[in-house]
């Protein structure tokens, strides 16, 4: 089985831009271990997400949801998806 990071079709050539996206801390951890356990960069991983996400298909093998839960334990990431657009950030200490 085929996972969508070990695709055997031709690369495709494409521009990439530089991005200041902020995400949570112990959220962009968890993704920093998938990436690195996956031997990918964030930023393949972000992408694959979003266009598996695009198309309504799962990203993920059950073995890689399995390394998902080990490193949200490690990292005390308790954010589920019911978390989506309600987060608040606290005011920064000055």
């Amino acid at each position: 089985m085929l996972h969508w990071y070990q695709s055997n079709t031709m690369a495709r050539t494409i521009e990439r831009v530089q991005t200041g996206v902020r995400l949570e801390k112990r959220l962009l951890k968890v993704l920093k271990g998938l990436a690195e356990h996956l031997d990918l960069s964030l930023g393949d991983l972000i992408e694959g997400l979003v266009l598996h996400g695009f198309e309504n298909k799962p990203a993920f093998s059950e073995e890689t949801r399995r390394k998902i839960e080990q490193l949200k334990s490690v990292y005390d990431c308790d954010l589920t998806a019911e978390d989506s657009h309600q987060l608040q950030e606290t005011k920064e200490r000055s």
